[in-house]
């Protein structure tokens, strides 16, 4: 894997600045924690060498100062609201998070539950918050949020949420996904604060876009890629250039509210301490980039993966033709086609040749290995064994698993698991693989090659299965699908 950020500096650079930032505001800092804090592998993949649990292992740098602030909007509960990623509803992910925290011994316990409205799903997780011996705050809808600044601020607006109480000079808060409730719960505990008679500040921690990067980057616009279903859009930012003349990037969202935020800032505490949304921010992030080259190739890449999972979404009608037109803009605004993506080509060849589904997958040196549809191995599995024999340079023709020991895992599959497809899947043939490697030398030396192939590039000439696809995505691999199943190859 080439490397293009370093992980180390990022650390360091990052908790250093958010303990300058507490220090700027006296007795305690409101920090609104964007994105993913455990598994953030948009960020890892545009960034080569950030680690999906950079931030969290940052803030781990705090553990002393900080407490965990959790908030849940109560529309989200009452719609059952999923995570795509994990399939978590939003409310059972606030649980997942705490008892993550707190095995990394933070504290953390309290909940938010935002725009409350008397809703009976929000009053019923609340109960259970209790049980759990969880702290649970409920904030109010407020009318005509968020430009009713006069209500806003006063004891009617956030003056009758009810009072997080919190020890710590770190208040970081975070929440199951967008839309939450994140940056009004900290506006209405700097409100609660200032009346007592404490100095609290607040700062926006949102890894992308990245605030010094150009607007057109390509990691920035892989965030655009990302956010393509929320319509995000990158910006310059306008006050931070008009304040200090310096052209910084930030989004629509940020840039739109900011003269609201800056109204309340100068209600609350007499005067606000920020002139643009960028001044706001605490990245880091941009500082920490090696190598902008491989960055840049590898958000490009990341570009073509969105355009390719919308492709498969569309197909699975789990998307609209909206996000679709948006991708293609950000592929012409980057001039990239799908040829940019080696495998792409290489997998679409090899399924011409045979007529069956093929996988191409290439390695950190650029060579492309191809797998096909066997009676023994579906495609994706086939490859996956010929990348980890050219990785360790093993004969082509060696069988890492002999066709004796997959026939009785056949047999199982077909016979007593009812199962119509008796090709192995990836995670069958690596278990497999596993019990060779007991007794044969070269097996051994196959998987413990599977470590290299972290941050290879695989592309399908057909949709896989959810086991394919999650296997590939424990390996670290970044994976791509042509818009059709198997059955569509013979139609």
């Amino acid at each position: 894997m080439k490397y293009g950020f370093d992980n180390n500096k990022y650390l360091k650079m990052q908790s250093e600045h958010i303990k300058e930032r507490i220090a700027m505001f006296g007795d305690k800092l409101y920090l609104e924690f964007g994105g993913k804090l455990f598994d953030d592998y948009h960020a890892s993949r545009v960034l080569p060498g950030f680690e999906p649990d950079s931030k969290f292992k940052m803030l781990q740098q705090l553990k002393d100062q900080a407490e965990i602030v959790l908030v849940i909007s109560a529309p989200s509960i009452e719609k059952n609201k999923i995570r795509r990623d994990s399939g978590l509803t939003y409310d059972a992910e606030v649980l997942r998070l705490i008892e993550t925290f707190r095995k990394m011994g933070f504290l953390a316990n309290s909940v938010v539950i935002t725009q409350y409205a008397g809703q009976p799903s929000a009053d019923q997780y609340r109960r259970r918050l209790t049980n759990l011996g969880l702290r649970s705050y409920l904030h109010y809808v407020i009318e005509g949020y968020p430009d009713n600044i006069d209500l806003i601020v006063s004891d009617e607006g956030y003056g009758r949420n009810e009072y997080v109480e919190t020890t710590k000079p770190l208040v970081v808060i975070t929440a199951p996904g967008p839309g939450s409730g994140k940056m009004a719960t900290c506006l209405s505990q700097l409100y609660h604060e200032h009346k007592r008679g404490i100095q609290a500040g607040y700062a926006k921690f949102e890894t992308f876009p990245i605030w010094n990067l150009p607007l057109k980057h390509p990691v920035n616009m892989a965030y655009e890629a990302a956010t393509a279903d929320l319509n995000d859009v990158n910006m310059i930012d306008p006050f931070h250039l008009e304040a200090y003349g310096q052209t910084t990037v930030n989004y629509n969202r940020d840039v739109e509210i900011f003269p609201v935020l800056n109204a309340i800032f100068e209600q609350i505490l007499g005067d606000s301490p920020y002139k643009s949304p960028t001044d706001m921010g605490v990245n880091m992030v941009g500082n920490c980039i090696l190598d902008d080259k491989i960055c840049c190739e590898a958000a490009n890449q990341e570009i073509i993966r969105r355009y390719y999972h919308c492709l498969c979404d569309l197909k699975r009608g789990n998307s609209s033709k909206e996000i679709l037109y948006k991708l293609q803009l950000l592929m012409k605004q980057g001039g990239l086609t799908i040829n940019d993506r080696p495998v792409v080509k290489a997998a679409m060849q090899r399924e011409e040749e045979t007529g069956h589904p093929a996988v191409a997958i290439e390695l950190s040196d650029g060579t492309l290995v191809t797998g096909k549809t066997t009676e023994l191995l579906g495609a994706a599995s086939a490859c996956l064994l010929n990348s980890l024999k050219v990785v360790e340079g093993i004969d082509h023709e060696v069988h890492l698993v002999s066709p004796q020991a997959i026939e009785p895992i056949q047999t199982l599959k077909t016979s007593y698991l009812g199962s119509i497809n008796p090709r192995l899947h990836t995670d069958e043939i690596l278990i497999a693989l596993s019990i060779s490697a007991a007794t044969d030398k070269q097996a051994a030396l196959a998987l413990s090659a599977l470590r290299q192939l972290k941050g290879c590039e695989v592309h399908s000439s057909v949709m896989l299965s959810s086991v394919d696809e999650a296997v590939f995505k424990k390996l670290g691999m970044h994976l791509t699908c042509e818009p059709k199943t198997e059955s569509d190859n013979h139609q």
